[in-house]
């Protein structure tokens, strides 16, 4: 048997004593392996403050092909916060704290497997809708447990959508046709990331605790909440597994860093897990199997980026990660330091860095050469080269873009008729 064979056998034998196989290291579009006829892959690109989402190609020239309206029904939603002075206290909450005193409407999206509607969260109306990209029209609206609505995943098979209810420390599991709510789980305080495994089988889930207070020093990280990863059955909704990073960070030394897990990448065999944390500008790995932190990696910070930690968006130092789809490097945003990097995954030695203004997600191009990142100070997406690192185009999108997710649409469409 080969060595490698050797190996990722062993790897899965290591996941299965855990009884929790890790995350998927790369998810495939729209949660289907591969168009079907009739679909073409795309990259939707959600911009939060103007409640809009650009589709581009999905790879070569990244060129634009429509642009969706996720909104379409903000004047009967704003006239239902207006009538309710919680609702309108929440609202106007996160416009002043996470919204950096603007509206959130686009913060997570992924299509429908047969491209024909995309399911979109959008923190300020505290819901999930289903728009159809035909029409433009909502097909479903689920509202969330409490005041905002955050990250979600789908699942390998596409028909299951999970979203992060952050006030309400809920995770949301719902049809992707029909929105109806399949099951749901509690989590640790302001659920954010949100993974499916590639069997299906689990949901990981990533609290990241109280993101607006100015106790930012290390000493009072400890107000911060909650903050974990639970791991859940996606069939019964029941945890399986917490893992708290604290612990192992307290571990190897590391007691100033905060525990707040951002995003994450995983290595193709499941048994890496590489993850931001707040504050900090680099990542950690993590092995799944030993169930302990392996390696530590800083990058460089940025003279002009202030000191001051509650002047940090959101206490995010680096949000965005990514994994090629060798699994032999990583794309890393820097987003408090204006710049992107792709880092290799053996020597964790960081190419060169690539300006970058407030970079706020990470992904990767449907051929898996590129890796794409959100430059929310700049409204536009940057495509970097996996091999070289180096900047390969921009493109223009609406205002702040954050999330970059692969899916797909009809093979003829070029935006919603009403548009």
């Amino acid at each position: 048997m080969p060595a490698s064979m050797t190996r990722h056998l062993c790897s899965i034998a290591a996941a299965l004593a855990l009884t929790v196989a890790g995350p998927a290291a790369v998810a495939t579009a729209a949660g289907v392996s591969g168009a079907a006829d009739g679909l073409r892959e795309v990259l939707f690109v959600g911009n939060n403050w103007d409640g809009t989402a650009d589709v581009i190609k999905s790879s070569g020239d990244f060129a634009k092909i429509g642009r969706i309206n996720v909104i379409p029904d903000k004047d009967q939603r704003m006239a239902e916060i207006n009538a309710d002075p919680v609702k309108w206290i929440y609202f106007m909450s996160i416009r002043n704290s996470v919204g950096e005193g603007h509206d959130q409407f686009a913060d997570d999206m992924y299509s429908t497997p047969d491209g024909r509607s995309v399911v979109v969260s959008r923190p300020s109306f505290a819901d999930v809708v289903s728009i159809d990209l035909t029409t433009g029209r909502i097909n479903w609206r689920f509202p969330v447990a409490g005041y905002r609505a955050d990250h979600m995943a789908v699942s390998p098979d596409g028909t299951r959508v999970a979203v992060s209810a952050s006030t309400a420390n809920t995770v949301h599991v719902l049809d992707i046709d029909t929105g109806e709510q399949l099951g749901s789980f509690a989590t640790g305080d302001k659920p954010h990331e949100n993974i499916f495994t590639k069997d299906g089988k689990y949901i990981w889930n990533m609290s990241i605790g109280e993101v607006n207070t100015a106790l930012d020093d290390p000493a009072w990280d400890w107000t911060k909440g909650d903050r974990r990863i639970t791991v859940v059955d996606a069939t019964t909704y029941r945890q399986v597994k917490v893992i708290d990073m604290r612990q192992r960070l307290d571990a190897i030394g590391l007691k100033d860093f905060s525990d707040a897990v951002r995003p994450a990448a995983f290595s193709p065999d499941e048994s890496k897990l590489y993850f931001q944390v707040s504050f900090f500008n680099g990542f950690l790995e993590y092995d799944v199997a030993a169930d302990r932190i392996t390696r530590v990696k800083t990058l460089p910070e940025n003279p002009a980026t202030s000191t001051d930690r509650t002047t940090w968006v959101n206490d995010s130092r680096h949000h965005g990660i990514s994994m090629n789809p060798e699994g032999t490097k990583l794309c890393v945003a820097g987003t408090m330091d204006d710049y992107a990097a792709v880092v290799d995954r053996t020597t964790l030695q960081e190419g060169p860095l690539i300006t970058a203004s407030k970079p706020y997600w990470a992904t990767v191009s449907g051929d898996g050469k590129d890796c794409l990142i959100s430059e929310s100070g700049a409204d536009q997406v940057t495509a970097i080269d996996f091999a070289t690192g180096r900047k390969v185009t921009s493109i223009p999108v609406g205002d702040h873009p954050q999330r970059v997710r692969l899916g797909h649409v009809q093979s003829d469409w070029t935006g919603p008729s009403s548009s």
